[in-house]
């Protein structure tokens, strides 16, 4: 891997014993094991925030929608009435 860069962090023993043995199982070293865990965790962190803004969006959509069918549902109910009024009359 290039352009590695070396960096010191301080985790409780329980944490290292734990992260240790989880590297184990997957045959990684420690520093391997930690660099996909902070890929992992960073892709989750933007999956959270496309699911929010998702939320947001269709929370924003929802009112316009909203509107839009409403205003849609009273011009079909005038164009409905009109048309039934035109059957009524020809028969």
């Amino acid at each position: 891997m290039t352009n590695l860069k070396r960096v010191m962090i301080s985790l409780p023993d329980s944490l290292l014993e734990e992260v240790d043995g989880a590297a184990q199982k997957k045959n990684q070293n420690r520093s391997e094991f930690v660099r996909e865990a902070m890929r992992l965790y960073i892709a989750d962190l933007r999956k959270q925030e496309i699911k929010k803004e998702m939320k947001q969006g269709y929370l924003e959509m929802g009112a316009i929608n909203l509107e839009l069918a409403q205003t849609s549902f009273k011009t079909e109910s005038k164009d409905l009435l009109n048309y039934e009024a035109q059957i009524a009359e020809s028969e």
